[in-house]
């Protein structure tokens, strides 16, 4: 049957009252008078006030729990015209500065004219009694700012841009963002406004710009190295890569794009350097972030610590204290934390990598250092106190991430100029941290200060840009020290055993019955989602009293497929959060999401403000936090999540930064341990099915792993010894003394 599009309605009325309403991104849910009939409307705009007058275009929808509603595609404002629908206007706060009282004196004084008063003659608004010709400029100026946006926003609505993107567009540029974005519509596809290339370029072209205009070459080159870098996780790309992959997008002369890369060299819109004898193109803040990761460490390796006792008989001490005797590798890892400013202490499983750290804090609380702990994400902080029984915070609120309304811009209160307060740093789970996070952190620790990083190179690489802990030990320059030997308690363990016979090459043990690793074989993709669904639902809490939400977690190589996480989050929701009478949801994306879901992160957000169970407010919720919707406002499309302490509101506009987790890719589940894994394994993209991500999905289990699926599967994983090949700098600039330049 033939899609006919529906043809957009016009409606007319005044605002009477403002439902909801998102700043960030425009998201509003009003109540009009349309004629005397008061109608919903849903869409996103500008701040919108009672007294408004509006145009508004779209369609009707009925929804499910509210019933018909206007769901707009584009608003207009039209002023208010009369002295009465004006006052109503400026004392619903319209413009900052006049609230009711002062609205009031403003009509009596200047009637219909009031309006163009504070436009263009705040100066007048002096003869008012309490407002001062400062206060009568700043509420001028809020106004012009407030229509100044609007006018962006209808500038930008011709060419398909949104209002949340226009505001975005605004936080960044101001009053120059529509004279900017003529000038050059590429800026729109710059960092932190989210929009596309490809959207630039039709905006671009929409406006009359040539298909080899310099500054659209330049822009698709930008786009390459931002995709590489963020979807990639590529610090740099070879300048001969980047020439054909810029030629295959614009459709251009190789000649063009060397000439831009040149220009954007030229103009430090880029950076090359020599690496591996071949031009390597940056990106600014990744080449910054490499090379001043690069020095910092160089510089803090030159300085030798101070000598404060005897470590032999530290760790005899510490000995004494555990009841433990130390394997030669652990007391060598003590000896080198103790000597040393920096160290890397890695190592699978079982191989006493907590034990060893454990030793380090002791003895640093002997030598009277101050210690802090952190890891990257929540989990994992969680993790590392609860076997050291210290405090432990998430790098980013170590740092103290601080929240900006103007930009989209991570901030640190914890730098150069406010360092942590702490004489040595131990740094958990450090295959995650990617090269910017690694040098917001260095930045913020006094040279003097101890740093240890802990963390298994044989994991997959973060989630972020670059691959900083593997480029730290292939780089021979960093002390490192590599626990190999498996102690005979976890020995005991086969998910221990396992996971270092697949990272040896060799298959798992998948014939015992009886341990802590199972396979069940299974010949149909249909038999593995049943048996897996079953296993979460029923099986394994009757035998173990897991609980299904947190406890156990269903980890896949991939999202797509009949065993990929998109399909069996939907038949676990059916299975564990089936729709009731009176439990609120709402579709987001492909997927609903209910009351009681069990759901993730999947991208960094600075901007979601959270209030922690004891008042503390914050903002930032980050890739692969994992939580549960508390609530759903099917009306606004609004939702509470939370996560572990957090709570975090969430409207609909960014709703879509959340996912089910029910079942997660190995990728999300890097630095989460959980009681019980499922992971079902028969047949998937080849990019997925290698070694390394294997034996991280095996290591994020504790007590039980499971595998459902082909054997065969299991064989050419483990055979698969292809890495994520990632091109970064970190390591060369090590070798090169700490930085190129």
């Amino acid at each position: 049957m033939e899609h006919i599009e529906q043809e957009l309605i016009t409606i007319r009325g005044t605002v009477e009252s403002v439902v909801f309403h998102n700043p960030a991104n425009g998201w509003t849910v009003l109540e009009m008078d349309c004629d005397g009939e008061l109608e919903t409307v849903v869409g996103a705009t500008a701040d919108v006030q009672s007294g408004e007058e509006l145009r508004v275009m779209g369609g009707w929808v009925n929804h499910p729990n509210y019933g018909r509603q206007f769901k707009a595609e584009s608003f207009e404002r039209a002023l208010p015209a009369t002295a009465a629908a004006i006052l109503r206007y400026l004392s619903g706060g319209a413009v900052k500065g006049i609230g009711p009282s002062t609205a009031q004196k403003i009509v009596e004084l200047f009637g219909p004219d009031s309006l163009e008063v504070i436009e263009n003659q705040p100066d007048k608004l002096a003869q008012i009694k309490g407002v001062s010709l400062k206060k009568a400029e700043e509420m001028s100026e809020s106004y012009r700012k407030q229509f100044g946006l609007r006018s962006l926003m209808l500038f930008l609505q011709q060419y398909g841009v949104t209002a949340s993107e226009a505001i975005r567009s605004w936080k960044r540029w101001g009053v120059g963002a529509m004279d900017l974005i003529k000038k050059d519509p590429y800026v729109l596809c710059g960092a932190g406004l989210w929009i596309s290339f490809e959207r630039a370029d039709n905006i671009a072209a929409a406006m009359g710009y040539g298909h080899d205009d310099p500054r659209r070459v330049k822009a698709g080159v930008a786009h390459v190295l931002r995709h590489n870098l963020f979807s990639g996780g590529h610090t740099y790309i070879p300048r001969e890569k980047l020439g054909a992959a810029s030629t295959a997008l614009l459709k251009v002369p190789i000649e063009q794009v060397e000439d831009a890369v040149d220009d954007m060299i030229n103009d430090e819109d880029a950076a090359c350097e020599e690496i591996h004898g071949r031009q390597a193109i940056f990106l600014p803040d990744a080449y910054r972030a490499e090379s001043y990761a690069a020095g910092r460490l160089s510089l803090m390796l030159s300085i030798t610590p101070p000598p404060l006792g005897d470590c032999a008989m530290r760790i005899a001490a510490a000995e004494k204290k555990f009841g433990i005797e130390y394997a030669d590798r652990q007391k060598e890892a003590i000896t080198e934390a103790y000597n040393k400013n920096v160290l890397i202490l890695t190592g699978g499983p079982g191989t006493g990598k907590t034990t060893t750290l454990n030793a380090i804090i002791n003895i640093y609380d002997g030598m009277g250092l101050k210690v802090a702990l952190a890891a990257p994400t929540g989990r994992a902080a969680k993790r590392i106190a609860e076997v050291t029984g210290k405090e432990a915070k998430t790098i980013h609120r170590l740092l103290e991430m601080e929240y900006s309304k103007d930009d989209d811009q991570q901030r640190f209160a914890r730098n150069e100029k406010n360092p942590l307060d702490c004489d040595a740093l131990i740094v958990d789970e450090m295959s995650m941290v990617d090269v910017m996070l690694f040098e917001s952190l260095l930045r913020a620790l006094k040279l003097t200060c101890r740093l240890v990083m802990v963390g298994d190179a044989d994991q997959l690489p973060p989630v972020g840009s670059g691959n900083v802990l593997r480029d730290m030990i292939d780089s021979g320059v960093i002390p490192t020290v590599v626990l190999d030997e498996i102690f005979r308690q976890a020995s005991e363990s086969l998910i221990v055993t396992n996971a270092h016979r697949i990272v040896r090459g060799e298959m798992p043990d998948l014939a015992c019955r009886d341990r802590d690793f199972f396979f069940m074989p299974r010949y149909t993709q249909e038999q593995v989602a049943s048996t897996v669904v079953g296993l979460i639902k029923d099986r394994l809490p009757a035998a173990y009293g897991f609980s299904p939400l947190w406890d156990m977690q269903v980890l896949v190589p991939g999202r797509k497929g009949a065993l990929g996480a998109n399909e069996l989050n939907a038949r676990l929701q059916q299975a564990l959060n089936p729709p009731e009478k009176g439990k609120p949801q709402r579709q987001t994306g492909g997927f609903i999401m209910r009351q009681g879901d069990k759901i993730m992160q999947i991208k960094n957000d600075y901007d979601i403000t959270w209030t922690r169970d004891d008042g503390e407010q914050g903002a930032g919720i980050f890739n692969g936090d994992v939580g549960v919707v508390e609530a759903v406002d099917p009306r606004s499309g609004a939702l509470r999540a939370r996560f572990e302490d957090r709570v975090a509101e969430y409207g609909p506009d960014n709703s879509d930064e959340l996912e089910l987790a029910y079942a997660m890719t190995v990728h999300k589940s890097q630095g989460s341990e959980f009681k019980a894994v499922v992971l079902p394994l028969f047949s998937g993209a080849a990019q997925l099915m290698y070694r390394n991500l294997l034996y991280t999905a095996v290591t994020r289990a504790r007590k039980l792993v499971i595998i459902v699926g082909r054997e065969e599967t299991v064989s050419h994983m483990v055979g698969n010894n292809m890495k994520m090949k990632r091109y970064t700098g970190l390591r060369a600039f090590l070798e090169n003394g700490g930085g190129i330049r």
